[in-house]
Parts: structure tokens; C-alpha cells; sequence
């Protein structure tokens, strides 16, 4: 059987890893110069199945509308994409229903406790060096009501695969010393133990790697232009270079799937939400921090890499326009300030890398996988915040699906209807 996957980031990579796993001659085409460049280059590092609740909670309009024109927002609408938001916006909104949100945070949370499972699998099978880091996460509350929120939340949702502890200030600055100047300014925090963090861009180039010495064809710096549609199947995809023919295919190009599945006559709904992060060495710092800390308050985290931080958050909807906006860069450096004052003559701006890529993001918050209205076509795309976190699990998952026609975890609620 012969796989054309379009999209190298992870979700393209992890379909062609385990397709190729299963004897299938794949091939894996992309516009840029290697895999990861784009949603995957420089996200927020963290793989949390803790935090697998979708964008669109109860409220999300009332805070929409009020976030209209403040740069320090942490979910921010351009004016001149509400346009183009309309039917998708409707859909995103309802969504925000208590029990259909409900159901959509179950749904992601299946899926991520899954693919965290199939990672673990992944690194006993293959030498894969990305700045992995089994520490957990934390997330930190500067108001009692919040963390009483959060807490009451967890307990009704969580499950053995995420566990929590609940810390007052002490037990957090004595998790994470580097939290300890700021202990008095915080009313707790709540930790999760089985979440995992890792470099998303270096474990592409690793997998990449794997992939090429296993066999799959990559087809780099190649713009895609039409799936070409023959009956009730793909027959072809259509780059500027050449066609490229198989017998299954595969659409795994984030916020672009929903532009190229057009030329199919397949409606994906799919937008892209631009997310920034900034990337600097930790340098002389003598004591740095170990575990991934988030923000509550900004829906932004610090988090170790090897000798690096990433900070990283936000989300706006800005359409495909990746420019950098130096007040949302901004943000994020006074957010990595105030939750470790004790950096800040180790900071190098100048150097410090400043990045903004795009997440696709349905108006449901849950990913679509799995076969399409079009017999030989299957999507892996969606996945917003949680990109990293679900990765394996929904690599595998396709993959499975497209060898043996079903998958071991269940796709039937994660289908485009």
C-alpha cells in the first residue's frame, strides 16, 4: 500500500512512522526545508493530558468581546477576521455549552492520556534525544476563587492517568525552588505528576531521521496545490512540481488542511490560531527552574529545555498572518520576569528567539482523525493547544486505521461529520 501523508510536522511524522512500522510505502511531502518548521517549530513544549480541556469553555463570548482591542489578552480577535469567523465563530461558541463542552473535555482527554501512553512506547523503541523531561507541570494561582475553581474541576474530570496534588505556596516553592520569590505573591498551585515537556522541533528532525533510514520518502520544499478528485476518491495530489499518486492519503497540514481539503469538496473546519513564544539560554542562572510552570492568570507558561526557556502563549485569531507582534513578544517577557524576577540579569534579549506559528483549531476543540466522505482520504489535524500532547496516540491511531481499517483506540468520536 502506498501513503502520500501531506504535512511533516507531528502528526504527518508520527502517521508515517508508524505506517512505514506496518509496511507501507510512504511518502511525506512538505513546503519547507525540513520537518517541523511550521506549528511544531517552537510550540510550548509541554505534553499535558492535565490540560486537555478545549478553548471554548462556559463564557468564552463574554470574554471574546471584552478582550477586543487589549494586546495583553490572552485570547484576542482581530477585527478584521471576525468576518471570516462567522459560521466558524457559531460553531465555537455553542460549544461553549456546559455539557457539550463537557463532552469535548472528555473527548480530549481520552485521546491525550492515550497518546502519552504511546509515546512512553515510542522512546523504549526508538533513541530519540529532544530535551525530554518527565517532571510534570505545575500551574500557578494568584486568586483563591481560581484555584478553587480548577481544583473542584480536576476532581470531577480527572482520572488515574492525571493524577494532581493541590499545593499551598510553601509546598509549591519547595517543589520548584525557583518559585520562591514570588511564594507570597501566589495563593497555590496544582501539580501534575504523569505530564510530560520535550523540544517538539527536535524530536521531529530525530524522527525524521528515523523515518528517512527506515525507508519513507520525504518531498521537501514542494507547495501543494489541489487534491485532485476523481469520483469518490483522491486520485492524486497536485504540486508545483509534479503529481504525486497513491492509494490512501493522508491530510495532516494543520490550519492548511482546511484550504487544501477545499479543492477535494471537503469542508474541514479548521482555523488557524496564531500562538507566540519566545526561546532564550538560561546562561549563568545557577539555579533555573526543572518543571513546567503555567500561568493561570495570562494562559502562558515557562518551560525548561536542556539549557533553555520557553515561554509561550496567547492565542489570536489573526487569520494566516504569522507576522510578530511585538506587544503580545512583549507579554511574554514580563510574564517570564515576574514568575522568576531572579533571571533577569541573566537574560539576554539580544539573543532570545521570538517566534509565531499557527495552531488549527476546530470549533468543537477536539481534533479530527480518521477516513473521510472520501473513501481513500483520512485527516489528522485540529489539535489547537494540544498538538504535542496528542500527537502519538492520533499518529498511531491513523495509521492503524488506514493498514487494518479500525484502530485500537476508537476514532468514531473524533471524525469529521
Amino acid at each position: 500500500m502506498r501513503v502520500v501523508i501531506v504535512g511533516a510536522g507531528l502528526m504527518g511524522l508520527l502517521t508515517a512512522y508508524f505506517l512505514n512500522k506496518r509496511g507501507a510505502e510512504v511518502v511525506v511531502i512538505d513546503r519547507q526545508y525540513s520537518s517541523g518548521r511550521e506549528t511544531s517549530f517552537a510550540n510550548g513544549a509541554m505534553l499535558h493530558a492535565s490540560q486537555a480541556s478545549p478553548w471554548n469553555a462556559p463564557g468564552v463570548l463574554y470574554n471574546v468581546l471584552r478582550s477586543i482591542g487589549k494586546e495583553d489578552s490572552a485570547l484576542l480577535v482581530r477585527i478584521r477576521e471576525v468576518p471570516g469567523l462567522v459560521r466558524w465563530g457559531a460553531e465555537f461558541v455553542s460549544n461553549s455549552d456546559p455539557k457539550r463542552y463537557a463532552h469535548n473535555l472528555n473527548r480530549n482527554a481520552r485521546l491525550a492520556q492515550y497518546s502519552l501512553q504511546v509515546m512512553q512506547e515510542l522512546r523504549r523503541a526508538e533513541e530519540l534525544h529532544y530535551d525530554f523531561s518527565a517532571r510534570g507541570t505545575m500551574t500557578i494561582y494568584s486568586g483563591q476563587r481560581e484555584l478553587d475553581i480548577s481544583a473542584s474541576n480536576h476532581s470531577a474530570n480527572s482520572s488515574d492517568d492525571t493524577p494532581f496534588e493541590v499545593l499551598d505556596p510553601r509546598a509549591t516553592a519547595l517543589l520548584e525552588p525557583a518559585l520562591s520569590r514570588i511564594a507570597e505573591r501566589i495563593v497555590g498551585s496544582i501539580y501534575y505528576p504523569r505530564d510530560e515537556s520535550g523540544d517538539a522541533f527536535k524530536f521531529c528532525q530525530c524522527l525524521q531521521r528515523v523515518c528517512e533510514n527506515n525507508g519513507v520518502e520525504f518531498a521537501f520544499g514542494v507547495q501543494v496545490k489541489t487534491l485532485a478528485r476523481n469520483g469518490r476518491e483522491v486520485s492524486a495530489v497536485t504540486t508545483n512540481s509534479k503529481q504525486y499518486l497513491a492509494d490512501k492519503f493522508v491530510l495532516a497540514a494543520g490550519s492548511y488542511s482546511s484550504v487544501l481539503s477545499r479543492s477535494a469538496g471537503l469542508r474541514v473546519p479548521v482555523k488557524p490560531v496564531k500562538g507566540y513564544s519566545i526561546t532564550t539560554s538560561i546562561g549563568t542562572w545557577a539555579k533555573p527552574p526543572t518543571i513546567p510552570v503555567i500561568d493561570d492568570k495570562f494562559h502562558a507558561a515557562v518551560c525548561p529545555l536542556g539549557d533553555r526557556l520557553r515561554v509561550a502563549g496567547t492565542a489570536e485569531f489573526a487569520g494566516f498572518d504569522t507576522t510578530l507582534t511585538r506587544s503580545r513578544i512583549s507579554n511574554l517577557v514580563r510574564l517570564l520576569m515576574s514568575t522568576y524576577p531572579e533571571f533577569e540579569p541573566h537574560l539576554d534579549i539580544s539573543t532570545t528567539e521570538r517566534w509565531a506559528g499557527l495552531r488549527p483549531m476546530t470549533s468543537t476543540g477536539v481534533p479530527l482523525l480518521g477516513r473521510t466522505s472520501i473513501s481513500n482520504l483520512y485527516l489528522n489535524t485540529g489539535h489547537g493547544h494540544l498538538g504535542w500532547t496528542m500527537a502519538a496516540g492520533s499518529g498511531l491511531a491513523v495509521a492503524e486505521e488506514i493498514i487494518d481499517g479500525r484502530s485500537a483506540f476508537i476514532l468514531d468520536d473524533y471524525r469529521l461529520n
